[in-house]
């Protein structure tokens, strides 16, 4: 069954079961009402019949005869019977008589009252005392007003039953259309979204909470699925280039070698270019090792504490002994006093491989201009920011600056593979760290890096 169909069963049953339970209950209890003041009029006939009837007193007996008259008109077959109380009376042949059952003249002598319907008609007892003596008084009267009543009143109810049923329907199928009317919608959207159309999004034009959440969830879903699938391209499409590059050239330059004898300079210069190329592809190669290593979270590494500024300094005399012409600074003005605070748990190999990426990328793309590296701490963690002046990256292509092989369109004069981002950010993600890339084209870039202090626990 759908959810919608569902929806609308639910909704419509709790909908009737709600209107039947409260009309059972307006009619039980307006049912219970009319006979019980019924029986409460009878009683009070009683009262003034058996004033009436059974006292001497001439004055009282006209004064209830005129009330009587006044007040109480004749109800439909009303009858009254009096019957002396006596010792030893047991009131078998009255309660044949009358079609009563015997434990109602017993319950009028014991207590006072007593009332019984056999069928239409409503029986109300009392025991009368006075001068001519003790009495069992009984009224009977048929109800037909309170019968017409409760009858009319629940054919009303019934009415009110069905019209509330069909009104109740009604509102659960607009209920739910509503409901799921944006969901069917989206679900149509979604149908014309392939592989072929991921630059499709919903609109977000809803006003309902749940459905606008669902739609941006979904966009943003659409966003990263969008950005696999460039990804996935763009890696196959420069992966491919990387490698088959290098192997082209040494297989043509070994071709080329091999077609005829040649003299002894030639083949060394021949394998010269051969040894270059294959280093090339086997730096590719290693690189390619190292950020799987790198982004395989089961891979166990050994971390020890790091001291994040001595770090720092070890990787300014690397950069200054690989480039000389460097200007790296280091800003130490928001160091913290205390160097428990720069220390951190991790691999110092894999952070000084990626620190060393990053600051010899600012070197490469800024040619050489000051670069700023500040160190320092807030909220349990140590904060590392990377700033030059360089040529910057452009903003629709910051997307895919951790997708292996992936080179921006403006660093084509530079050497290079594609691999130090996507590894530095491996390594920051192994040590639980935010890596954060801010770029203007021609204005320069900024990296920040952001890792908890070591008292923490690594999984």
């Amino acid at each position: 069954m759908r959810t919608q169909s569902k929806i609308v069963i639910v909704f419509f049953l709790i909908s009737l079961t709600t209107v039947v339970l409260l009309s059972a209950s307006v009619y039980f209890f307006i049912n219970r009402y009319s006979f019980t003041d019924f029986y409460k009029r009878l009683e009070i006939r009683g009262v003034v019949t058996a004033k009436a009837t059974l006292d001497h007193e001439e004055a009282s007996q006209a004064v209830m005869q005129e009330v009587r008259a006044l007040h109480l008109e004749k109800l439909p077959e009303e009858q009254e019977y009096f019957f002396k109380i006596e010792a030893g009376k047991t009131f078998a042949e009255e309660a044949e008589a009358l079609g009563l059952p015997l434990s109602f003249f017993k319950t009028v002598v014991e207590t006072g009252t007593a009332t019984h319907q056999a069928a239409e008609i409503f029986f109300a007892g009392i025991r009368h005392s006075g001068k001519a003596g003790n009495y069992v008084v009984i009224v009977s009267a048929a109800n037909h007003f309170g019968t017409q009543l409760v009858s009319y009143l629940g054919t009303i109810l019934l009415i009110g039953i069905l019209a509330a049923s069909a009104f109740a329907l009604f509102v659960s199928l607009v209920f739910s259309r509503q409901v799921f009317n944006p969901v069917k919608e989206i679900t149509d959207r979604v149908k014309e979204i392939s592989s072929q159309s991921l630059h499709l999004r919903l609109e977000q034009s809803r006003t309902n909470d749940v459905i606008t959440e669902l739609e941006i969830t979904f966009n943003r879903m659409l966003d990263r699925l969008e950005t696999a699938f460039e990804t996935q391209h763009n890696f196959i499409s420069n992966a491919s280039h990387e490698l088959s590059t290098p192997l082209t050239t040494i297989i043509g330059e070994a071709e080329v070698t091999l077609s005829k004898p040649r003299a002894e300079a030639e083949y060394t210069e021949a394998l010269h270019t051969i040894l270059h190329e294959a280093e090339r592809l086997e730096k590719i190669t290693k690189s390619l090792l190292f950020l799987a290593q790198t982004g395989f979270a089961g891979k166990v590494q050994k971390f020890d504490k790091v001291r994040v500024d001595q770090l720092l300094w070890d990787v300014k005399d690397t950069i200054d002994k690989i480039n000389p012409k460097n200007k790296v600074q280091i800003n130490t003005s928001l160091m913290p006093d205390s160097p428990e605070q720069l220390k951190i748990k991790g691999n110092e190999q894999l952070l000084h491989l990626a620190l060393m990426n990053l600051v010899g990328n600012a070197c490469k793309y800024s040619h050489n201009q000051p670069v700023t590296v500040s160190i320092g701490t807030a909220a349990d963690r140590v904060i590392l920011v990377i700033k030059d002046a360089g040529i910057g990256i452009p903003q629709s292509e910051l997307k895919f600056i951790y997708d292996p092989f992936f080179r921006a369109s403006n660093v084509k004069e530079y050497e290079g593979y594609g691999i130090g981002l996507p590894l530095t950010r491996n390594i920051v993600r192994l040590h639980d760290g935010d890596m954060q890339v801010l770029s203007e084209l021609n204005k320069g870039t900024t990296v920040q890096l952001s890792f908890p202090l070591g008292h923490y626990t690594l999984g």
